[in-house]
């Protein structure tokens, strides 16, 4: 048992080590695809790809839905930076997923995610009111997973269209601030690696052209995002469970084109996001989380924790309801995320 807990600990060890080498220049549109959803997840301190067995795999990594053999439907409701008295009282963050597995051709899933930005007002070059107007984006997305090795090796892919509007146009234009783009995403699960219980998983989100508001001279490049964690089942017996996982996440986005990002996209060091997390059942009804996340260059550096109740019924159904919060930065304390989960 003492050599087993000391080659996790030495693995968990080297994954945050990794980050120190590598690192990019966060930049880029539709920010909204980077936000995370699940209560579960932002408990843990983001550090969710390689633990994630949910319907909100898909979201963090579409190869670990290869695992699923159920019916998974899940949404995040999250009041954005509300409770800093700075006029955000009407931005919401919404997710709703859902991962089905279909005999000899693997899980099929669909999630949909809206930042609503709330009600603004518009005004011209000299400051004339000229009304209100609704912000918000949205992207909906389509994936398939599948095991490529049975009970150890799941990969998967999505495709996403992505909708923004910012505002309407004004003075010497009259195009509107919205954007229509679309992108890729990939990622792998790798199930007992080296001993039992230790998972890894890896992720590639965001894969697409720059997105364009007015004209092509002015696109911006999609928050191309390369996420990878390890997680480790410490306990898992009917009556007590132990999950601990570490992650890094770095944004691969700048002004080049967007091959050479996966090259030029790599720097900055100081960039990169570092996150551990904790998630402690008790007979499968009661769920403690705790973790920590870094991101020093966006100054929001702090605990996260959290709780989940679960309840099973007829053998078949089980219904999940998660509560977490996680630091927010320098405008509010914390964001709130609260999440629902069922399954069949």
């Amino acid at each position: 048992m003492f050599k087993r807990n000391a080659i996790v600990i030495m693995v968990l060890a080297m994954m945050l080590a990794i980050p120190v080498t590598v690192a990019g220049i966060s930049q880029g549109a539709l920010l909204f695809l980077t936000f995370e959803p699940g209560a579960r997840a932002n408990s843990m301190g983001r550090a969710y790809t390689a633990v994630a067995d949910d319907a909100y795999a898909p979201w963090w990594n579409p190869g670990a839905t290869a695992f699923n053999r159920k019916t998974q439907l899940a949404g995040t409701h999250m009041p954005w930076l509300q409770g800093a008295n700075l006029g955000f009282s009407d931005i919401f963050y919404e997710y709703l997923g859902w991962n089905q597995y279909f005999e000899d051709i693997g899980n099929i899933n669909v999630h949909l995610t809206l930042l609503d930005s709330g009600t603004q007002t518009q005004t011209d070059e000299d400051g004339n009111d000229l009304g209100d107007f609704h912000s918000f984006d949205f992207a909906a997305t389509v994936g398939y997973g599948y095991e490529a090795k049975q009970d150890k090796i799941g990969v998967g892919a999505n495709f996403k269209l992505a909708y923004s509007y910012l505002g309407p146009g004004t003075g010497n234009t009259e195009d509107d601030g919205s954007a229509l783009a679309f992108a890729f995403d990939l990622g792998a699960k790798f199930r007992d690696v080296l001993v039992d219980g230790l998972d890894f998983g890896a992720t590639l989100q965001n894969i697409g052209p720059n997105v364009t508001y007015v004209d092509q001279s002015q696109s911006d490049p999609l928050p191309m995002t390369f996420r990878l964690g390890a997680a480790f089942r410490a306990l898992d017996d009917p009556i007590s469970k132990l999950t601990v996982s570490a992650e890094m996440s770095k944004i691969l986005a700048d002004e080049n084109h967007l091959f050479q990002r996966f090259v030029s996209g790599w720097q900055h060091m100081d960039e990169t996001i570092l996150s551990v997390g904790a998630e402690y059942t008790y007979l499968q009804l009661l769920s403690l989380r705790g973790g920590f996340f870094a991101d020093q260059a966006g100054e929001v550096v702090g605990p996260s924790f959290g709780v989940g109740v679960e309840y099973k019924f007829d053998d078949r159904y089980r219904l999940t309801a998660d509560f977490g919060m996680i630091v927010a930065g320098e405008l509010t304390d914390y964001n709130k995320i609260f999440s629902v989960g069922f399954e069949f």
